[in-house]
């Protein structure tokens, strides 16, 4: 299998190099490699600037963050998403969801390009890089972090872009264009002298940003009161230009407002055109103005020190330790510094990985992109970074997936201990043992909750948004909260026995805590519910909530005997194990179809969710009834099944009322589940293991530019769904580790 894996690598490498070598053939190329030719037509990505700017593809972005927030950087330079300051704060750019007035901060060429797209090695820093015949420009944006995480200094907020020529000339707009509370709020703009820069050379301007929430006009149109009755928010766009070379000068850069209200901006915007040649460089920086400045010396320059009598550098060093430590002068020392440590963190980071399987590469991406996920604060998950992008282009289901969902968080914990991290395991069992402190009523758990541990993610629509490519409406908060949705229990309880194995045993007091939660289950598991694809019909006996009802029993009597921790209801527990086996297997099972059913009232329409069934060690792989089920889901979707092209669908939308109606496309989640059931069934029957590694490689196909998942893809392979998705990425780092070790047994 690795000289499998080594075979794509080459096939796929070379086919880089001779593109990037030969960029300017447009005709069918060859490439020699393993013995076998492989053609291909070179594509230069020709893009040719316009003021009317369409919507850029899903799978055609990039992500950054700081473990607070996440942006989106899109492939032409621009930053299309951007909350601030938390995932969950109103957004600021949104131009992925409305490409006229849903704000941006873009840095692009005047003139016609190319784009490449690639992250630092083993980082989360992006680079984009502009080429045409001229010069070729690098954008390297990230969201800086400390390089130790137990660091006292504060986390600086700043979005930062270095903009740097490698070759020639290249003329460059840049436009940042904030639209304040998801583009409701209106805001002023100002061009002020930068007090945060030494007067090296001349003054320099900045532009200052300052929402007024209360003059928004969505207030005076009975909208929701939710990230509307907030305080103003200010933000400052600095820059820092540089010569990196003895014999060229530093760049001049001029920023002027821009007037985009004919798009529908409630506030100008900031623009400037520079014509930069190589060893010149600018970085911009995007920050939210700390409440309390102080000069620090940023108003003497070394003319003024030396008329004094005093050393500009050691006067500039006391004064700077004179300023808040969370506005410091930005120097050139400074940039270099965050840049350096930011990549440091991460590279540090995914050096404690201990997968060593096959695809190395695609694992530790995932693990990468989890990562960013994480909100450090409090230690919660959140399920995506993006809000309300459409599962299918001009269809209604575009949902916020900006909490912490229990499902989605225990999945990300197994994924991140499978390869070694369970620091921020730890940290996420403290974020659910405190939600286990404030059950409901009855004893329950919401199914998600905000990443500050809230409860309340009221839906709102905003109409008055037009969505990625017209798909309506968007939408922020989550009706799904309140849902009944009984699985959670099941995917928690696996989370909580996989972390005694790993991380932090558990205290008296927590165990008490959980075992009510067990109590809980078996008290409630015949109920109905709206399962792990939150319908928004009617509650049914769902296949896949019984089988995690049975694994939250089946965690919690494992984990009393193991810890031999007190079990009251011990025999309560395992009476109810018992009987809910025995009623999936009669109930949930369609002897006519040879395969079980999405729900106990409708056992004839397939779900690929019962593919967890061995993945969670509630059946057998090589059970013949599971078996069955698995081969009735890889028939296509016109003889019966789910699965198109190596991809398969969650459930047939036309068979099975779901409350939302529209279309959607395949689901990366249960493609990568189906790989890793073909695995585990693979171990028996060997064509199905073959099947699995098939399966496995065309995924990786659909994997975007720079390694990162979506939470759909269509028949016509273009992502759908928000983006970046937790999901996908924790069940491919699952696919991969099992079907790794199942390969290296074999």
């Amino acid at each position: 299998m690795g000289k499998m894996c080594l075979k794509r690598q080459a096939c796929l490498t070379s086919m880089y190099l001779a593109n990037c070598k030969f960029p300017q053939l447009n005709r069918f190329m060859s490439v020699r490699a393993h013995g076998h030719t492989y053609y291909y037509v070179p594509t230069m990505n020709i893009q040719r600037p316009s003021t009317e700017r369409d919507y850029i593809p899903i799978a055609d972005h990039g992500l950054i963050g700081n473990l607070r927030t996440a942006a989106l950087v899109s492939l032409d330079g621009s930053i299309e998403s951007y909350c601030v300051p938390n995932f969950d704060s109103p957004s600021i750019f949104a131009r992925i969801l409305d490409k006229d007035k849903g704000g941006h901060f873009s840095i692009t060429p005047t003139v016609p390009f190319s784009t490449k797209h690639n992250y630092l090695p083993s980082s989360n820093v992006l680079q984009t890089k502009f080429l045409n015949e001229k010069g070729v420009v690098s954008v390297t944006d990230f969201l800086p972090r400390q390089e130790d995480s137990k660091s006292t200094r504060p986390l600086l907020f700043w979005l930062i872009r270095r903009v740097e020529v490698v070759r020639g000339t290249v003329p460059l707009r840049v436009e940042c264009a904030p639209a304040f509370n998801y583009a409701r709020d209106p805001h002023a703009t100002q061009i002020v002298p930068d007090d945060t820069i030494p007067l090296q050379f001349s003054k320099q301007n900045k532009v200052v940003f300052t929402s007024r929430p209360a003059a928004s006009p969505y207030l005076a149109s009975g909208a929701s009161s939710q990230n509307t009755s907030h305080e103003p928010l200010t933000l400052d766009l600095r820059f820092l230009p540089e010569s990196l070379l003895d014999n060229v000068p530093v760049p001049e850069v001029s920023l002027e407002t821009l007037n985009l209200s004919a798009k529908g901006h409630l506030g100008l915007a900031a623009q400037t055109e520079l014509t930069l040649v190589e060893g010149q460089r600018v970085t911009f920086v995007l920050r939210i103005v700390p409440e309390h400045k102080g000069d620090g010396g940023s108003s003497v320059d070394e003319e003024k020190a030396e008329l004094l009598g005093l050393d500009y550098q050691k006067l500039m060093v006391g004064a700077q330790k004179m300023r808040s430590k969370d506005d410091p002068v930005m120097t050139s020392e400074l940039l270099d510094h965050l840049f350096v440590s930011t990549n440091n963190y991460w590279n540090s980071w995914i050096r404690k990985s201990t997968y060593q399987g096959s695809w190395k590469e695609a694992v530790h991406r995932s693990a990468l992109a989890l990562k960013l996920l994480i909100f450090e604060p409090t230690g919660a998950i959140v399920a995506s970074p993006t809000f309300s992008l459409p599962e299918y282009i001009g269809g209604t289901r575009n949902w916020d997936y900006r909490a912490s969902w229990i499902r989605d968080s225990s999945f990300t914990l197994y994924a991140l201990i499978r390869l070694g991290f369970t620091e921020e395991a730890n940290a996420y069992m403290e974020f659910i043992f405190e939600r286990l402190k404030n059950k409901n009523p009855d004893g329950s758990l919401q199914i998600m909750y905000t990443i500050h541990g809230g409860k309340d993610l009221e839906e709102i629509e905003l109409l008055h948004l037009d969505g990625h490519k017209g798909s309506k409406p968007v939408r922020i908060g989550n009706g799904a909260a309140d849902h009944v949705q009984l699985d959670i229990y099941g995917e928690l309880m696996d989370c909580i026995y996989l972390g005694q194995k790993f991380g932090r045993p558990l205290s008296y007091d927590t165990w008490v805590l959980v075992r009510e939660l067990v109590d809980f289950v078996v008290a409630n598991y015949k109920k109905p519910d709206l399962s792990i694809w939150e319908v928004r019909g009617k509650e049914r006996h769902f296949t896949y909530s019984k089988i995690m009802l049975w694994v939250a029993i089946d965690r919690g009597l494992r984990l009393a005997d193991k810890r031999s921790l007190p079990c009251p209801h011990r025999l309560q527990w395992l009476a109810a194990r018992d009987d809910l086996y025995e009623e999936i297997m009669h109930k949930a099972w369609n002897k006519d179809t040879q395969a079980f059913g999405q729900s106990y009232e409708e056992t004839d329409v397939l779900d690929s969710s019962v593919l967890i069934m061995p993945l969670v060690f509630f059946m057998t792989p090589s059970d013949a009834r599971f078996v069955s089920t698995l081969k009735q889901i890889l028939r296509t979707p016109e003889r019966g099944g789910l699965t198109s092209n190596n991809l398969v669908y969650r459930y047939d939308v036309n068979k099975s009322d779901d409350g939302v109606g529209g279309e959607e496309g395949t689901f990366c989640l249960c493609t990568l589940w189906c790989v890793e059931a073909l695995t585990r069934a693979g171990e028996y029957e060997r064509p199905l293991l073959q099947r699995a590694v098939a399966m496995f490689e065309d995924f990786l196909l659909y994997l975007n530019h720079v390694g990162l998942c979506s939470e759909e893809i269509s028949e016509s392979g273009e992502a759908l769904g928000n983006a970046v998705q937790g999901f996908t990425h924790v069940t491919l780092i699952s696919a991969a580790y099992n079907l790794s070790r199942t390969l290296a047994n074999h």
